[in-house]
């Protein structure tokens, strides 16, 4: 097959992303542990960082394998938008972010509050609030806390939970959502 780019992408698996990012219907919550097993074709993210200013609608995985290049543009977005430090996020952690926003079935974009934390970031967190881990999953890029406009704390907690892969904090006063790759728990109201 004729290789499209420096992506490693075939034309085969560019115009089935193509022809998938058409497609709206969303896997029901009893199809999201079959979703991040690779139910699906494609893996989609979109995200804006009210920080920063910028955005990102990636495809990052298709036909069975990450896009490494998308791979990488996802990391430098989730940085640490304080020290500008980037650190490899967990690709279990984008799939259960992609999966919960899936189930959801919104257009909306993400915005992404926390992704990557350097220790630093992290210590200075801690010394302002309770809510932040001594050994925080952020700083290990296992974590990202996300809002959506449209959906409320408790629905985007759902949908991320019934993924059943990793943590799910729900902090309704700050209006956010923390999904992780670690252990499965729960945790906030």
């Amino acid at each position: 097959m004729t290789k499209i780019s420096s992506t490693g992408l075939t034309r085969r698996a560019l115009l089935g992303a193509f022809a998938a990012t058409a497609i709206v219907a969303a896997p029901s919550y009893s199809n999201a542990a079959g979703f991040l097993r690779g139910g699906g074709d494609i893996r989609r993210i979109r995200m804006y960082s009210g920080r920063t200013g910028e955005r990102l609608d990636m495809i990052y995985w298709v036909d069975g394998k990450y896009i490494k290049d998308a791979v990488k543009e996802v990391n430098h977005f989730m940085r640490d938008w304080r020290t500008d430090q980037v650190k490899a996020i967990d690709l279990r952690t984008i799939d259960i972010m992609a999966a919960a926003h899936n189930l959801l079935d919104v257009n909306e974009p993400y915005m992404l509050l926390s992704g990557y934390r350097s220790p630093g970031t992290n210590a200075m967190l801690r010394s302002r609030s309770r809510g932040v881990a001594k050994n925080s999953l952020h700083m290990k890029g296992q974590a990202a806390d996300l809002r959506l406009a449209s959906r409320s704390v408790s629905q985007v907690a759902r949908a991320a939970q019934s993924c059943r892969a990793g943590g799910v904090g729900r902090y309704s006063r700050s209006n956010f959502v923390h999904m992780d790759c670690g252990v499965i728990r729960s945790w906030g109201r």
